[in-house]
């Protein structure tokens, strides 16, 4: 899991910086929340302006432009993930019992990347395929019970039940709130696909990333 993380961060790394969205546009019947609306979007005065060195953000139309803030935001999410999994396992965290028949979880390797290839192959496939149904799924429910985020609908929001959330405690947030928490999910998730592609890169060539210990 924590390679597929990596190369989803990894791809998604050149569009990591072109900020947010919220607002729907009216702009136009069935239109993308517009350009200037996602670039909004987390406040970046950090750099002084949006930090966008590949010119990503002036490529296509708005419907572009949302479609790159959603595979952002997924993609910072799956990043976070794997950070949180790769240190878990370095730092010897285990569940109990066994991930498959005669290998008990104790006994994975504890470096990111050996501990991948210890799970056995069918095991990486159900990690694929439960992957693939929840992005399938996102997608046939945002055609389905809302508006697609590229027709007005906001980016990032998920659509799965019970997956984002599932206990509801965002449910009483203002509007406010909720907007603050978004552009700190941005943020966190940018900075996790740098950690996730650093921590590849230092497991991959040995001296690639300084003071960083073998992971």
């Amino acid at each position: 899991m924590k390679s597929v993380a990596v190369v989803l961060s990894a791809l998604s790394m050149a569009s990591a910086f072109a900020p947010a969205t919220q607002k729907a546009s009216s702009t136009a019947m069935n239109g993308a929340i517009s350009r200037e609306t996602i670039l909004s979007e987390p406040d970046t005065t950090e750099f002084g302006k949006i930090w966008d060195p590949l010119g990503l953000a002036e490529m296509g139309s708005d419907e572009t432009i949302a479609w790159f803030r959603h595979s952002e935001i997924k993609h910072g999410r799956v990043a976070m993930a794997a950070f949180v999994g790769w240190w878990a396992v370095g730092s010897g965290l285990r569940f109990p019992g066994e991930l498959a028949h005669g290998l008990d979880t104790s006994s994975i390797p504890s470096k990111g990347l050996e501990a991948w290839d210890a799970v056995p192959g069918w095991g990486k496939a159900q990690m694929l395929l439960f992957a693939g149904l929840i992005e399938l799924h996102d997608e046939i429910f945002f055609s389905t019970r809302g508006t697609h985020y590229m027709k007005g609908g906001t980016p990032g929001k998920n659509m799965v039940p019970g997956l984002f959330d599932p206990f509801g405690l965002s449910k009483g947030r203002s509007e406010e709130a909720k907007a603050k928490g978004r552009s700190s999910e941005i943020k966190n998730g940018r900075l996790a696909m740098i950690g996730v592609a650093g921590l590849w890169a230092a497991a991959t060539l040995e001296g690639s990333v300084p003071l960083q210990p073998p992971c």
